[in-house]
């Protein structure tokens, strides 16, 4: 059987990034571990909850997804995940990622042991800034050199103030496409384009919460190859 690691936020993720794979993968047969940095249920971000951000029908099933999805509710710590256990392990985005996932060994760990191992990472979103830390066993940014998409600045300065605050008044460690150019990525959010789906290798990146379900159909067809 095939089966998938989702890593996800406990800081607050996006609701579709997250059950648009999910879902996905699950009606697909494959069966789905979820991880946390710290083991706790993860929490979701409020936003990509609220109808007017993101339509009703989406938010009211999105919720229902949360609240009641026993692996969302019942996730091991990523410490004790083996990415040789999983054909895939998803990131899925949401800005919480910058305050947790994105700063966890484990996670790192687990997004360079699918890369050289024989499994593929989707990561999404806000998630990208993983790739601003995440190295290979050479010490190299794993990102260096790949093409990838992801949030982009241009979406980033419509959503925190001049001092980088959020609207809940947090203050945003850092924006993820500097990052993730900085170590060495070919950035391109093709902001020209609906959706965004980058496929690199075994290395999957989309752009954000509307590239959710082109991303998981893409992640579908690759581990069907």
């Amino acid at each position: 059987m095939t089966r998938a690691l989702f890593v996800v936020s406990e800081e607050g993720y996006w609701g579709e990034e997250c059950v648009e794979p999910l879902e996905t993968l699950s009606n697909a047969g494959i069966e789905i571990t979820v991880a946390t940095p710290s083991g706790s249920p993860p929490e979701i971000d409020d936003r990509s909850l609220d109808p007017d951000e993101v339509g009703e029908e989406t938010a009211e099933h999105v919720r229902d997804v949360h609240e009641n999805d026993e692996r969302l509710n019942d996730p091991i710590p990523t410490a004790q995940a083996d990415a040789a256990d999983y054909d895939t392990v998803v990131f899925p985005g949401g800005h919480g990622t910058e305050w947790d996932v994105n700063q966890d060994s484990d996670a790192r760990r687990l997004l360079r042991n699918t890369i050289e191992g024989d499994g593929k990472a989707l990561v999404v979103c806000h998630a990208l800034g993983l790739l601003a830390f995440a190295r290979d066993s050479d010490g190299e940014f794993i990102v260096d050199g790949r093409d990838v998409t992801g949030f982009p600045n241009e979406w980033e300065a419509t959503i925190v103030d001049e001092n980088d605050l959020m609207p809940s008044g947090r203050k945003l460690p850092y924006w993820v496409e500097d990052e993730v150019i900085a170590a060495g990525g070919n950035w391109d959010a093709e902001l020209d384009q609906d959706t965004s789906v980058t496929v690199d290798g075994d290395l999957l990146t989309a752009r954000g919460p509307g590239s959710s379900s082109a991303a998981a159909e893409t992640l579908l067809s690759e581990l069907e190859r």
